[in-house]
């Protein structure tokens, strides 16, 4: 199982949010590069990047941190929030991301994400975040009124290279994972699922891995990472 430690940006800083709500942010690094290089020097293997304000303007506004972490660090990084577009896909791609997330338009604009699988193999991702067994978009702030499995097989056989789902009922929370959610998706689709929101400690990348049924492919670590409640050695090893 691949850990992605996630580096969420408002404002130009490092935060952690409660259930996407920008308005509860916790700064905890107001150099998001350093804290980049942080994550790749203790021994993660990729970083997941989201434009907190993008995902609500739907376009990006904390490129320039953005790009100072692609400098920064020579690990992959997969980002989201505000990519609309195949001309944004196209930018972040050449500007060095590994892969691009697509979300509200995964909901609003389904042939958009299956022409950049298409033109860009493995590079796409696609965010299904779920509140409520329905799928939220606009950076969570509305309701789509579709169920996560819709949007999921959407993009069977697309060449979609990961679906990452987010429980935003726990995401921030510290309220541990709820593996229902991720394995639901996880067994209705081939697609592999990375697991995000509600990550406690270690006992839950335990119980990820441990799960019967289609493997979860990945979790991404956030507020338990930066509060302490688990650390990077111990997430690694449990992942292993």
């Amino acid at each position: 199982m691949i850990l992605y430690p996630a580096i969420d940006l408002k404002d130009g800083q490092c935060v952690r949010v409660v259930r996407g709500d920008l308005d509860t942010a916790t700064v905890f690094n107001v150099d998001p590069a350093a804290q980049a290089r942080a994550w790749a020097e203790a021994g993660f293997g990729w970083l997941h990047v989201i434009d907190l304000n993008g995902s609500v303007a739907g376009r990006a506004i904390n490129s320039a941190a953005i790009a100072r972490i692609l400098e920064s660090v020579s690990i992959p990084v997969q980002l989201g929030g505000g990519i609309r577009s195949l001309a944004d896909v196209e930018g972040w791609i050449e500007a060095g991301v590994s892969r691009v997330i697509l979300g509200t338009a995964a909901v609003r604009d389904p042939e958009l994400v299956k022409a950049a699988a298409r033109r860009w193999p493995e590079q796409i991702a696609v965010s299904v975040d779920v509140r409520g067994g329905k799928v939220a978009v606009q950076g969570w702030t509305e309701d789509s009124g579709l169920d996560a499995i819709t949007v999921a097989r959407r993009f069977e056989d697309e060449g979609v290279s990961a679906l990452i789902v987010t429980d935003i009922d726990r995401d921030g929370a510290l309220l541990g994972f709820n593996i229902e959610v991720f394995g639901a998706i996880a067994d209705a689709v081939t697609i592999p699922v990375i697991a995000a929101g509600g990550l406690a400690t270690v006992k839950d990348i335990v119980r990820l891995t441990d799960r019967a049924g289609t493997p979860i492919a990945g979790a991404v670590l956030g507020r338990a990472l930066y509060a302490g409640t688990i650390g990077p050695a111990e997430a690694l090893a449990a992942a292993a």
